[in-house]
């Protein structure tokens, strides 16, 4: 029998899961002001310990092991993070690890790193300014997790590192998302922040940068709205060159947040599925070099245009989604690049005072030696002889203490003298060493107690960091307003191609060079061909439904067919109802035009083919047409015409379209054509020369309703569907 205790599911949330979740977000997922998770500092550390900052490069496995001292998380997970912190890896602007060997690359999704024994590395110059000054108790340390050692909670940077490295993490119910920015215009910006707070941040930090290049689309709207609240979005496209002698495009940027194989398996699906001609083929020619996608293109296309087409159906052009979420003394905060400042100079101001403080306690205590020093060289001969006087070695420090009133750290000083120190020289340089001190502990002082002198620290810091370390940008800045905007209709591929629906719902798109060069349809057993239509393929196709339903869709949007083919089932294509049928479709580019809906109750409704536009792109109309009367016939008319009614097979009518009132509303029953007896009803509705006769206008009307002429004998024995 199992023994289990029954608890409240709130209680168990609350003991067990809510734990895990904020070990997640405060020791893992999320971001601290020195711009590290957990997992990168531990790695750094480490390196940092080993001496890595100096000398030569090591193993990347004997660092994966010294860090499992500190992060105990497995020797796989350790070393992705120090890939990712890699110079080969390219997924930092700024990279903290100088690397040697192969660490893939951040922009391919299939290029493995190497394994850790193959590789080296130690830490790059970058790494000076994050641990500077880390020994004199900058920030604090705590124990790791077996408390065999200690470790820095966070790192002392000289720079707002937390702006330059770009980190996304996936906490419990929270994210961050933060991209990077230039260095070099991150610490102008920080300095021109620090003079004045009420700065115009988007005059220095000109936009986010990132280590893949590329072209960030400027919009002053949503870059203002990231930099006020920490949230926003912004479009990252690839940048590339045409060879116009060989049709060669070569994509050599892409955006950050994809890969080489994604945009390639894109666009080579796309060239399967025929919403792309203009490519013969596109490899992945990445090399040493750095990366390059080369697509070969027809003579005969518009190289500008395609890689429009590409910017809009391919990860070649993508969005960066910005939450800067960063922990504060432990707690999530999500700020904006002001407030991210303001909060990382309060960390470095105090950095900068422990740092001072530290200072001023070394050279306190040095100070207070040397005091000690100076009493006994006013007698100098009496320290040797209470030295040489004194009997037992333990009793020379109390005889010291007493013979010149000091205290046992400064005679101890004393004591430790060589005797051939006991010269002049050495002891004028004490005394002045003593006299350096008292002015190096009042700037020490004067430093600790006035912001802005550790302000102006902090500026030299930042212009010492911008100067080594600085580069140009690598994402270029294009304005959203010199883009060029392109249509979604110029994207489209324009050429003629014949439509066709058969009576068991199916429907063709067969281009002109293909149906020159085929045979016959292929159709289903008992099927038929009911309706054939040439247009172009940016126009609109209108299905009209046996269930007066209208259901409408892009040429382009119907893929291609052979001849031999039986072509697409269109109530899976149009999402039709159960046992509903096509009956008739119109093909429009604007909507030009009437449908003539003609029912058996002699009444034929004229409704504007406008009617049937929507501004959004609907699919499915519903009560296209009236219901209420049997429908004998749907016709489009682009300009008023004549046509036939037939009543019963007995009478009929010649009737010009333009004696026939336009209803605006779909589902008008229209206006009485034929004055229909009781048990009379509509048979036909005909063009003229699908109607035989001697006389066509011995059946037109010029009024309406009328009654319907009696069809000549004639003309019922030449039109053999009457009899």
């Amino acid at each position: 029998m199992n023994n289990y205790i029954e608890q409240p599911i709130t209680k168990t949330l609350e003991l067990n899961y809510m734990p895990y979740a904020m070990s997640v977000i405060i020791s893992r997922a999320i971001p601290e002001i020195d711009g590290f998770k957990p997992s990168h500092r531990k790695l750094l550390y480490t390196m940092y310990l080993m001496g890595l900052l100096k000398g030569n490069r090591t193993k990347s496995t004997n660092v994966v092991g010294q860090t499992m001292k500190l992060n105990p998380h497995g020797d796989m997970a350790i070393y992705e993070t120090l890939v990712r912190l890699t110079r080969g890896n390219d997924a930092l602007l700024t990279p903290f690890i100088d690397s040697k060997g192969n660490f893939g690359k951040q922009f391919s999704r299939d290029m493995a790193f190497a394994a850790s024994r193959y590789t080296e590395v130690k830490l790059d110059k970058i790494c000076e300014e994050i641990f500077k000054n880390i020994d004199k108790d900058t920030v604090d340390f705590i124990d790791n997790y077996d408390g065999s050692m200690k470790e820095p909670v966070l790192f002392p940077t000289t720079f707002p590192n937390i702006l330059v490295t770009n980190n996304q993490g996936i906490a419990v119910s929270m994210a961050s998302s933060i991209c990077s920015f230039n260095l070099k215009e991150v610490c102008d910006v920080t300095i021109k922040f620090i003079k004045n707070e009420n700065i115009d941040i988007k005059k220095y930090l000109k936009a986010p940068d990132f280590s893949s290049g590329g072209e960030l689309i400027y919009n002053e709207k949503e870059i203002n709205n990231i930099y006020q609240t920490g949230r926003g979005s912004f479009k990252l496209r690839g940048k590339y060159r045409f060879d116009k002698k060989n049709s060669l495009i070569e994509i050599y940027e892409i955006p950050y947040t994809t890969t080489v194989e994604a945009i390639i398996d894109k666009i080579i699906n796309l060239v399967k599925t025929n919403k792309i001609k203009e490519i013969n083929d596109v490899r992945n020619e990445t090399d040493k070099n750095g990366l390059k996608i080369a697509i070969d293109i027809k003579k005969s296309a518009n190289a500008e245009l395609l890689m429009h087409k590409l910017y809009s159906m391919t990860p070649l052009s993508d969005s960066f989604s910005c939450n800067f979420n960063v922990l504060i003394d432990g707690v999530p905060k999500t700020m904006g690049v002001k407030e991210i400042l303001t909060e990382w100079l309060k960390f470095r101001i105090q950095c900068i005072k422990r740092q001072t403080a530290y200072d001023l306690e070394k050279k306190k205590a040095k100070h207070h030696l040397l005091s000690g020093l100076s009493k006994i060289l006013l007698d100098i001969d009496k320290a040797i002889s209470i030295i040489r006087d004194t009997e037992e070695d333990n009793m020379v420090i109390p005889n010291l203490i007493d013979g010149f009133n000091i205290d046992k750290e400064q005679a101890e000083y004393i004591a430790e003298i060589k005797l051939r120190n006991l010269n002049k020289e050495y002891l004028l340089n004490r005394v002045k060493e003593r006299e350096q001190l008292e002015k190096d502990m009042k700037e020490l002082k004067d430093i600790y107690d006035s912001e802005e002198l550790i302000k102006n620290i902090i500026c030299m810091e930042l212009k010492e960091v911008s100067k080594k370390h600085g580069k140009p940008r690598k994402t270029e800045i294009i304005y959203h307003e010199e883009v060029k905007e392109i249509e979604e209709h110029e994207l489209i591929e324009d050429y003629t191609a014949k439509f066709f629906l058969t009576k068991e719902n199916y429907f063709k798109k067969v281009t002109l060079v293909s149906l020159r060069s085929s045979g016959e349809h292929k159709l289903k057993d008992e099927d038929v061909i009911v309706q054939e239509i040439e247009a172009n393929n940016k126009a609109e196709i209108i299905f009209f439904s046996d269930k007066s339903n209208v259901y409408k869709i892009k040429a382009y949007d119907i893929p291609e067919v052979k001849v031999s083919n039986i072509g697409h089932y269109l109530p899976n294509i149009l999402g039709m109802e159960e046992d509903e049928n096509i009956l008739y479709f119109v093909i429009t580019n604007d909507f030009k035009g009437h449908m003539l809906f003609v029912f058996e109750n002699g009444k034929i409704a004229k409704i504007p083919l406008e009617a049937y536009q929507t501004k959004v792109n609907r699919k499915k109309l519903i009560n296209a047409y009236s219901d209420k009367s049997n429908l004998i016939s749907i016709k489009y008319i682009l300009e008023d015409r004549d046509i036939i009614l037939i009543r019963d097979n007995v009478k009929a009518i010649l009737v010009n379209t333009s004696l026939i009132e336009e209803k605006t509303t779909k589902s008008s029953m229209g206006i009485s054509v034929l004055v229909n007896d009781k048990n009379s009803k509509v048979t036909y509705c005909l063009e003229n020369d699908e109607f035989l006769c001697e006389s066509i206008e011995y059946y037109r009307i010029t009024e309406l309703p009328v009654n319907p002429n009696l069809i000549l004998d004639n003309d019922k024995k030449k039109n053999k569907f009457l009899k």
